[in-house]
């Protein structure tokens, strides 16, 4: 079944969307080469609309918390306690046994530096890795790839970098090739030759003569790489979990199934909205429930999906900014400041909340309104990307920054170090 198919390119980035049908992966030597490599797959999930840590890992020992959150707060009986301090959302149910087992760490009160309450910029600032700054071009991802190769002279496939979705997230904005993928079951490419499309032909025909270097080897790589995917039926991947039937559910699937295929995938992204509750949010039930409750399923899904795989695989979760400490009159909150994020993976020393907790009396509040960060989320990503990639390079992915290995939480095993 033959389907038209959109290409274009985003930011020098390859993206490829709405295609025909899938074949089952096969492997290439040099990407198994690739795929080979212990910690060298990163996936990065961004919560799109500024999630509310202060309801999904609760802080339920801090007396001003139910206070400021009459109607919201989730009650102490019904948290699922972490440490005796924190605990989970009870949505978040499919998060205990990763904690438990020490794969699946939580820091806290961690978020971007600068202030802004827009969604637009504080996503922008995240994505590129320059809070404050509007004038960087590639995102702090690409750059953790590109000082990845400043330490490893080693060939890499089209599958290097990717993203679920439309097109190429601003994190993987850059010089990097990054291939974007709306879905992988009507993911190809036709080439040349009576079976493939016209547009397909013509896609291929404008690479084939291009000058462009660059532009052409991209080109080649991504064909070739696809038209080895043209053998077989994707209704064959038989995943190894259930999952959520729901957009994040979907994605988190369809990067198994690309992990799986040792096409050589080093960093995938992928999003979720949903999470800007200024009105009826809820509390043990509701709106911020029903999203908690399909953002773990997912997330415990891909994990047990990837089965021995997981051992090889890092993923972090991140969202622009927090939510106001209290609640307003709607029964939501608005835009805040600090947040919580999650760190999943075998090289992760789980099971531990990390960071500094600021406290929730009014006076300790950023602003007199927000949960005040005390962990710049630049230092998680930098442990991450340092022990994952071997990014060691940290004033080249996070510009300004000045982040140092002797900084970081420590919440990684086995990570080589930073240096600036």
């Amino acid at each position: 079944m033959q389907i038209n198919r959109r290409f274009f390119l985003h930011k020098g980035a390859l993206a490829l969307a709405g295609t025909t049908a899938i074949p089952e992966f096969l492997v290439r030597t040099v990407m198994a080469q690739t795929a080979a490599q212990p910690n060298r797959r990163l996936v990065v999930i961004f919560q799109r609309g500024a999630a509310d840590g202060l309801n999904i890992v609760v802080p339920y020992r801090e007396k001003n918390y139910y206070t400021m959150r009459p109607s919201i707060a989730i009650p102490q009986q019904k948290v699922i306690d972490l440490d005796g301090f924190f605990g989970l959302h009870p949505s978040l149910a499919a998060f205990k046994p990763l904690y438990d087992e020490g794969q699946l760490a939580v820091v806290h009160a961690a978020g971007s530096p600068d202030m802004t309450r827009s969604h637009f910029d504080a996503q922008d600032f995240m994505e590129s890795g320059t809070p404050g700054v509007k004038s960087t071009e590639d995102g702090w991802l690409n750059r953790a790839l590109q000082a990845e190769d400043l330490r490893h002279n080693a060939e890499h496939t089209a599958f290097r970098a990717l993203a679920l979705g439309a097109e190429v997230p601003r994190t993987l904005a850059g010089k990097i090739p990054a291939i974007a993928i709306s879905n992988v079951n009507s993911f190809s490419v036709g080439g040349r030759g009576p079976a493939a499309s016209p547009a397909a032909n013509a896609f291929e025909a404008m690479y084939g003569s291009s000058g462009d270097r660059i532009l052409h080897a991209t080109g080649e790589e991504a064909f070739d790489a696809v038209k080895m995917l043209r053998a077989a039926n994707p209704a064959q991947y038989k995943p190894a979990a259930d999952y959520p039937n729901s957009d994040i559910g979907n994605n988190l699937k369809q990067i198994a199934q690309l992990l799986k295929a040792n096409l050589g995938v080093e960093a995938a992204f992928t999003d979720v909205t949903g999470w800007d509750t200024h009105q009826n949010q809820g509390g043990v039930d509701g709106q911020l429930s029903n999203r908690l409750r399909d953002f773990s399923s997912a997330i415990a899904a891909f994990w047990r999906d990837m089965g021995d795989d997981a051992e090889n695989i890092t993923l972090v979760t991140m969202s622009e900014f927090g939510r106001t400490a209290r609640e307003n009159g709607t029964g939501g909150t608005d835009h805040g400041h600090a947040n919580a994020m999650f760190v999943l993976g075998a090289g992760v020393k789980g099971g531990k909340v990390y960071g500094r907790w600021p406290g929730l009396a009014n006076e300790q509040l950023n602003e007199g309104r927000d949960l005040a960060l005390t962990t710049d989320y630049r230092g998680v990503l930098g442990e991450v990307v340092s022990s994952t990639l071997g990014a060691e390079n940290l004033d080249r992915v996070f510009p300004g920054s000045r982040l140092r290995a002797d900084g970081f939480l420590h919440l990684m095993t086995g990570g080589s170090g930073a240096a600036v």
